[in-house]
């Protein structure tokens, strides 16, 4: 089993999943068909499924076109706004490719339908893989759109945080350096956050992708996955692991990196009209 790491959109992942004895391929998250056909056409695979984690359109736009090219083509995930959808997945249904094996895992939060995807193959030496959409991302987990903290803890500790440790997980979205200064925050003293942001700046200045990383990693470093830990806590004046996910959530979604604060100088300018003649000239 390989799985190709595809950069799409702005911080968008993809992935095309190859069953290496067959050159079959099912694709995760087909949202920009124009990029996974070339993938294909290099890799030289026959693409028979999509699984579709949620209906957003930068993870499910692609799935309409790629039907049309591609008759009989599956479509899995657990929402019926997913586009294209041929086949409606519940929590714990196994679907087989080949020897790729797939367990789906129901995680609504982000999305009221939102599907993770679990990989793996029989007699393998290799790591399974999770495919984790916008529940969980490197150093940090998706928003709260249609869900509640509730869902979201149940999510990371009883049905991610359960799988084995060695697991990779395969996120939506490039996000890690942002995700990390924040954990840096909850956690100052945490060694591990430190060396996971130094790594995943060099990665990001690189233009190379910080994903996988693997399940056992993500408890030293994710402050959505150390909701018991003394220190996350103390951050955020709770003790129930429910309620320190809930602020930990509202105190990520304010969180801003210092350089895309407005200059306070500049905000007055154009308060004052000053730029006023500038722009009249464009």
């Amino acid at each position: 089993m390989k799985v190709k790491v595809i950069s799409v959109l702005e911080d968008n992942y993809m992935y095309l999943v190859i069953e290496e004895s067959t050159r079959d391929a099912v694709a995760v998250d087909a949202a920009v068909p124009k990029r996974l056909l070339e993938i294909i056409r290099k890799e030289d695979v026959a693409l028979r499924a999509i699984l579709t984690t949620h209906h957003h359109w930068d993870h499910a736009r692609g799935n309409e076109e790629l039907a049309q090219l591609f008759p009989g083509l599956q479509v899995f995930g657990a929402d019926e706004r997913i586009g294209a959808l041929t086949h409606r997945v519940t929590h714990g249904q196994e679907l087989t490719f080949g020897a790729i094996r797939v367990r789906c895992l129901f995680t609504p939060c982000h999305t009221s339908g939102h599907m993770c995807y679990f990989m793996w193959e029989d007699d393998s030496p290799d790591a399974p893989a999770l495919f984790s959409g916008d529940t969980l991302f490197v150093g940090g987990c998706g928003q709260f759109f249609e869900g509640t903290a509730e869902q979201m803890h149940t999510n990371l500790t009883q049905i991610l945080g359960a799988l084995p440790k060695d697991t990779k997980v395969f996120c939506g979205h490039e996000c890690t350096v942002r995700n990390l200064k924040f954990a840096l925050k909850v956690e100052p003293e945490n060694e591990v956050v430190k060396e996971k942001l130094a790594w995943a700046k060099q990665r990001d200045d690189e233009d190379l992708p910080t994903v996988p990383s693997t399940l056992q990693e993500e408890f030293l470093y994710n402050p959505f996955l150390r909701v018991t830990e003394e220190s996350v806590q103390k951050f955020t004046g709770k003790t129930d692991p429910v309620e320190v996910l809930r602020v930990l959530r509202s105190e990520r979604d304010n969180f801003k990196k210092p350089k895309e604060r407005p200059n306070p100088q500049a905000v007055l300018a154009f308060d004052w009209g000053l730029f006023g003649p500038f722009l009249e000239k464009k």
